[in-house]
């Protein structure tokens, strides 16, 4: 496996691990996501809405995780690239659209990491390409 690749999947249980932190900060107390998030508009912050913030960030977590493990598999790597895109967005129109973030750093390192992410994965494409099937069974 490339080097790259395996700076990817580091990268990958890094990212997830952090997300597992913050689903459980969602969970414990949702006054976390209006003091540090959503400051724009924290009146629309309740514990339903942390929850549901929480629910996503887990999903995130998990898939990055099982993507850090099999980086080979083609649809889970795809899956992974649209989570990094998904937040990207969803911490953009956030900022932009609905006006409930404010650009600290707390909505500003999001945002980093999904580009970077997006970014090194992109990247990550090539080096799977050069790897042909080294993981995969062969049917005969």
């Amino acid at each position: 496996m490339s080097r790259f690749l395996n700076v990817l999947r580091s990268w990958l249980v890094v990212v997830s691990i952090v997300a597992m932190g913050n689903t459980l900060q969602s969970f414990r107390d949702h006054t976390f996501l209006y003091e540090k998030l959503y400051t724009g508009k924290p009146d629309l912050v309740n514990g339903l809405q942390a929850r549901t913030f929480g629910i996503w960030t887990l999903l995130s977590s998990v898939i990055r995780f099982l993507c850090a493990i099999d980086i080979h598999n083609k649809t889970l790597y795809h899956i992974t690239l649209c989570t990094f895109f998904l937040a990207l967005g969803h911490f953009l129109s956030e900022l932009f659209v609905f006006g409930t973030a404010a650009p600290t750093v707390t909505v500003l390192a999001p945002l980093m990491v999904a580009s970077s992410s997006i970014l090194g994965m992109l990247v990550g494409f090539q080096y799977l390409e050069v790897e042909p099937g080294s993981r995969q069974k062969k049917r005969n």
